[in-house]
Order: structure tokens, then C-alpha cells, then sequence
């Protein structure tokens, strides 16, 4: 799970590596005989039971710096991702971090951008809202509506959800589903398994090799096999 890609000297909720620090982790991964893909293209993999050397990469909030600075380190290591974007703040600034920094988000041709470049457009609800507050007219909005303003966005099918701050709870699953998204990325959603409550792992600025290793052996350990996936 990445955030933002560019200068992370003043970066209080620990959302951006550098450039150069993805472009060590990424090669990282290829050292160990793994491939950064889509959650999409990860899920299909699982299905026909392969997978084993696939790790799915995400980039959650669509930052504008994801273009710049994430797709040409994406390919050089021959990666792809998920980009998880908020079509209602498209061009705007990441409001919901009261600590700052700003940062400016993609606009629609950013967007258009990044999906022309192989990337999966997946949602990250409408605004960036903790769904599990929300009423159910707001939950439809940030669910259902923004899967439909991406697919006229990107003009392709939206399959892919992430919930605002990792939060989910059975009711807002239930509204992904029901939005016809076909899997859901959190953080770590405590007794919530299947297609649409995966857990991710955090990867920030501090994350050299030792960390990576760690990370990656103990994501396995805690977490519980998801439900429905092979």
C-alpha cells in the first residue's frame, strides 16, 4: 500500500516515499523473483491458481506525483498497480489531512493518463469520507456513484473499491458489493474476510530491504487466508 510518490521531507502521516526509495523497493521485489501488479491482475492470477511470484501494488488517493514520478519507476522495473482515485476531489488537494502537506491530486486527464499507461483505475469513494460514519444516501454516493463518474471517466469497467482510511465495516462491505465493485482493499479489517475486505501492508520512506523482508514474511503470518480466493 503507497500513497504519494515525490518529496517526503515533511510527510506527518507517513504517506510518500521518494522516487528513488520505490525505485530500490521495486527492485527489491524483482531481485526475489516477484512482479508488482494490479489487484485485478493478482485476483485473476489467484483464480486460475497461479500467482505465487505475483504482489499486488496500490496507490491509494491518486496523487498527482503518481504520474511523474510513479509511472516511469513502475516501468522501469516492468510493474503495473492500482491506482485508487476520488473522483469528486479530481484536481484538488488532499483536504482530509488536517497536518498537511498539501498536495495536489490528479486531474481527469491525469486519470485518463495513468489507465492509457496499463495502470487499473479503481475507487476510493467520491470525497475520502470514513465510510463507517456515513449515512446510507452518502455510503451510495461514495460507493456506487463513483465507481459510475469513473467508468465515464476512464471508459472502462471500475471493478476495484478502497475504503477511505482502511475502515470498513460489514455495512459498508455490503455497499461495495452491492455497487458491483468485485473486490475491496483495506487496511487490516479485523474479523471481515473475502473478496471484499483484503488486508494490506503499509510500505513508506523507511522501508529498506531488512523492513521489506519482514514485512512481507510477517503480512503472511498474521493475516488469515481470504475467504473465496485460492
Amino acid at each position: 500500500m503507497y500513497h504519494s510518490v515525490g518529496d517526503c521531507s515533511h510527510d506527518p502521516y507517513r504517506v510518500t516515499v521518494s522516487p528513488a526509495r520505490l525505485d530500490r523497493q521495486l527492485r527489491w521485489l524483482r531481485g526475489r523473483g516477484l512482479k508488482g501488479v494490479s489487484v485485478a491482475e493478482l485476483l485473476a492470477a489467484r483464480a486460475r491458481g497461479a500467482g505465487r511470484y505475483l504482489v499486488g501494488l496500490t496507490f491509494d488517493d491518486g496523487y498527482a506525483d503518481f504520474v511523474d514520478n510513479a509511472l516511469p519507476v513502475l516501468a522501469r522495473w516492468q510493474c503495473t498497480a492500482t491506482l485508487f482515485v476520488l473522483p469528486g476531489r479530481l484536481g484538488g488537494v488532499n483536504a482530509w489531512d488536517p497536518l498537511g502537506p498539501r498536495k495536489p491530486l490528479l486531474t481527469a486527464d491525469g486519470v485518463r493518463c495513468a489507465a492509457e499507461a496499463g495502470v487499473e483505475i479503481g475507487s476510493h469513494g467520491l470525497t475520502h469520507i470514513d465510510l463507517t460514519r456515513a449515512d446510507d444516501i452518502t455510503l451510495k454516493a461514495e460507493t456506487a456513484d463513483s465507481r459510475a463518474l469513473l467508468e465515464e471517466l476512464t471508459g472502462r469497467p471500475v471493478t476495484g473499491f478502497c475504503y477511505p482510511y482502511g475502515r470498513a465495516d460489514q455495512r459498508a462491505v455490503n455497499a461495495v458489493r452491492e455497487a458491483g465493485y468485485g473486490y475491496a482493499c483495506a487496511v487490516d479489517p479485523g474479523s471481515l474476510n473475502g473478496p471484499h475486505a483484503l488486508p494490506r501492508v503499509h510500505i513508506g520512506q523507511n522501508d529498506v530491504s531488512v523492513r521489506l523482508h519482514l514485512k512481507y514474511r510477517l503480512h503472511r503470518l498474521r493475516r488469515r487466508p481470504v475467504e473465496g480466493l485460492r
